[in-house]
């Protein structure tokens, strides 16, 4: 890359949700000379959320999306630069830090990593094949598209129960299908789940079973192949979607050479005292899903950005 494609500022950070949103309204703030990376998703896995009933303030119509186009309003408002960009590579070993982006070299004293993380799939061979063609991840981006079809969600938390309740307005038969024999999702969407089913009596659970196969012609996905485990048996079931709702994937890999990271999360905390966004490299912070394995809500990703960024300030005032 020549000298026009690199990028050179104090603080960068790498990630548009919650987490790094937050950090760059409180960079902007201590007057810290940021450039925000969005990465290939502006707005991070909230956009996906029909609808958000625990952000404080908000009790009323809130969407996911509508949340993050205000908090990228917000930042707007600040003398931050925005840059749509994905970063593929990293080098911490010396300062000032270097990450590769794909249409752009970043420099910066500081980095500020929250990246979020990513829809976990099925690892089922076939679900690459029809990703887009009868698989999705996110049932409000493609469920109109199934309007009076048959199709099912595997899942058994949250974010599975919200899209069984919000495809059974549209779809004729929605199977719930659930590895175990109970739902991790919270109580009162549970309730929902079951009341909804009493109303619209188009939702089949299906617990003890998985996905062991799904079936099309190449071009679109026509049925799936279960197993269920208390009878041991395999079964065909004649769906035109499938839609995977079974957790994230907290997106480190690129960061793992120079940061330490356990069970796929970034580890920070390094300083019990008083830097609690810190990694094991000064300089480093992370915040949100990519570096918190016990909550992970929007809120908690929010605040941790507030934290990292006031982390970073006091790194920078050091140096």
């Amino acid at each position: 890359m020549n000298q026009l494609n690199n990028k050179y500022s104090q603080l960068i950070i790498i990630g548009s949700g919650p987490a790094g949103y937050t950090a760059a309204i409180y960079a902007a703030r201590s007057n810290i000379d940021t450039i925000l990376v969005t990465g290939p998703e502006r707005g991070g896995q909230l956009i996906k959320t029909n609808e958000i009933e625990n952000w404080p303030g908000d009790y009323d119509n809130l969407s996911g999306i509508n949340l993050m186009n205000r908090m990228f309003n917000h930042v707007k408002k600040f003398s931050i630069n925005i840059i749509d960009d994905i970063i593929i590579s990293v080098n911490f070993e010396n300062r000032p830090f270097k990450i590769n982006g794909e249409k752009y070299q970043y420099f910066c004293q500081a980095v500020i990593i929250a990246t979020g993380s990513s829809t976990r799939l099925l690892n089922i061979p076939a679900e690459n094949i029809y990703m887009g063609k009868g698989v999705s991840t996110c049932a409000v981006c493609d469920g109109f598209f199934y309007k009076d079809k048959h199709v099912a969600i595997v899942g058994g938390g949250n974010t599975a129960i919200e899209e069984t309740i919000y495809l059974s307005n549209i779809s004729r038969i929605v199977y719930l299908i659930h590895r175990r024999n109970k739902f991790r999702a919270d109580k009162i969407l549970i309730s929902r789940l079951y009341e909804k089913i009493k109303k619209n009596k188009n939702i089949v659970i299906l617990f003890n079973t998985i996905v062991l196969d799904i079936l099309g012609n190449n071009d679109e996905m026509k049925s799936i192949k279960i197993y269920s485990k208390e009878n041991e048996k395999t079964k065909i079931i004649n769906i035109s979607g499938l839609f995977i709702a079974i957790g994230h994937t907290p997106n480190s890999i690129i960061f793992s050479k120079f940061i330490d990271i356990k069970n796929n999360y970034v580890k920070i905390n390094y300083d019990n005292n008083s830097i609690k966004t810190q990694t094991n490299i000064p300089g480093i912070f992370a915040a949100g899903d990519v570096s918190d394995h016990i909550y992970r809500q929007a809120i908690t990703a929010s605040a941790s950005g507030c934290m990292a960024a006031i982390d970073a300030e006091k790194y920078l005032n050091n140096i």
